[in-house]
């Protein structure tokens, strides 16, 4: 099964000052930031690119991710991102392996739930077996489309 690491999503108090420091230190260039809201849940964010490299900065203003951190403090790296050409392949061989792949709310995820893409890019998560660390896969074109549009967004 194809898989490719796509980023990591870090928790930060303020998006806008780690991505200067991070463009200042690294060379890494920031995208405008975006804001994401879904039901209770409302993050900001901005990614960082450098070449293919990417890093998603992230605050959070009200869910679980807020919780998380307060409780674990900035700079926690809450998941690992990955992307593939066939979503479907990977959910069924998930299934097949005993995994029940999971929704962004942590409930089991139905193959059909894929054909629903949150915020235009299809992905599954795996369960949470190590504590608040997430594993998500996305769809590759999906992702690359997104990734374009934002890197449009570097001045």
């Amino acid at each position: 099964m194809d898989l490719k690491f796509s980023h990591v999503d870090v928790l930060v108090d303020d998006v806008e000052k780690t991505a200067s420091y991070y463009e200042k230190v690294l060379g890494f260039k920031p995208s405008h930031k975006q804001v994401w809201k879904r039901g209770d849940f409302q993050v900001e964010f901005i990614v960082m690119f450098k070449g293919e490299e990417k890093i998603f900065l992230a605050r959070p203003i009200s869910g679980n991710l807020k919780d998380l951190l307060e409780e674990r403090g900035e700079g926690t790296i809450y998941r690992y991102c990955f992307t593939s050409k066939n979503l479907r392949v990977w959910y069924r061989e998930l299934i097949s392996s005993g995994v029940q792949p999971e929704d962004q709310n942590g409930k089991p995820m139905a193959e059909d739930d894929l054909d629903n893409p949150l915020g235009g890019v299809q992905c599954i998560w795996l369960p949470k077996a190590f504590g608040s660390l997430s594993m998500e896969i996305l769809d590759e074109t999906d992702m690359e489309s997104f990734m374009d549009e934002l890197r449009a967004t570097i001045v």
